[in-house]
């Protein structure tokens, strides 16, 4: 358990709590929501699940008025015992924001407040202000919302934890034949059918774009090496601020006409030229296993 990031996230009602778990989730991390303190320590000492390795995901924690059993006093005390006695990498996150913007939002959802249900949502701020003022107080980190929307304030949770490499979007890079359809899940499409086509060689028809004969008949086109290095740069330009974003998956289509040749080698090439910058790209190919057919491939070049 030792090393293990906990961090637990509490604040004012309103104060974008929600928001921070959401995005902590989307980071990889594992959120639990209102827990009982009574439970805590059984939480810590669950056992690992199935295939998760000896690796511990970072933790959070959400707690705050409506928490069953709720005392400040006590989780104060209780998170200082724990950090003492266990060496745990725990710490606090406390939302705070100013009264006036919590009365506002408040008003625009129409909801009431939980500490306030049959008084103005006013009351119930002022009276969890001062609950909450010991775990403020105690907090390691405070973030201000007030002026802050909820994809601002996604954007700075994304800065302050997501790690060298937690929220990085799942990268995929996806050979598929145009005859065969777009495929749904593609973010970015680009289609290689500009490339001279290895099903009009005979001796490289039956082959695929794995082959070493069909990628370098494939690359030898003059305009190839321009394309992807364009192609490349757009992604390396993209990636990042898809990031930025929270974008959690990211699927490049890489598309020729059927989708065994052309698409699959330079789905590979690109792939390994992202892996070369940094990224961890995973590449399959939807179609490398259809049978090639002059009708779906049109014309030779020249006819």
């Amino acid at each position: 358990m030792s090393g293990q990031p906990i961090l637990l996230v509490t604040g004012l009602s309103g104060a974008g709590k929600s928001t921070v778990l959401k995005t902590l989730e989307d980071l990889g991390w594992e959120v639990v929501d209102n827990l009982p303190l009574v439970l805590l320590d059984r939480l810590l000492d669950a056992p690992l699940p199935a295939g998760a390795g000896e690796a511990r995901q970072p933790l959070a924690i959400g707690i705050g008025a409506r928490t069953r059993d709720f005392d400040p006093d006590r989780i104060v005390r209780r998170i200082a015992d724990l950090r003492d006695a266990s060496g745990l990498d725990l710490g606090t996150l406390f939302l705070d924001c100013a009264g006036a913007e919590l009365e506002r939002r408040y008003s625009e959802t129409r909801r009431r407040h939980p500490l306030a249900l049959d008084r103005p949502a006013a009351d119930g701020i002022a009276r969890e202000r001062e609950l909450l003022q010991p775990l403020r107080d105690f907090a390691n980190r405070l973030i201000d919302t007030t002026t802050l929307t909820a994809n601002m304030l996604a954007q700075q949770v994304r800065e302050e934890f997501g790690g060298e490499r937690l929220g990085e979007p799942t990268l995929a890079v996806m050979s598929f034949g145009f005859s065969r359809g777009l495929p749904r899940s593609a973010d970015l499409v680009f289609d290689m059918r500009f490339l001279r086509n290895p099903h009009w060689v005979p001796e490289l028809r039956s082959g695929t774009g794995l082959d070493a004969e069909v990628a370098a008949y494939v690359a030898g086109d003059p305009a190839y090496r321009e394309a992807l290095e364009r192609i490349e740069g757009l992604l390396l330009l993209l990636l990042p601020r898809y990031r930025a974003e929270g974008k959690s998956y990211v699927t490049v289509g890489i598309g020729c006409t059927g989708g065994r040749h052309r698409s699959v080698h330079v789905a590979a090439a690109l792939a390994e030229r992202l892996r070369d910058a940094g990224f961890s790209p995973t590449v399959f190919h939807r179609d490398l296993g259809a049978a090639p057919q002059d009708s779906l491939e049109g014309k030779p070049a020249g006819v």
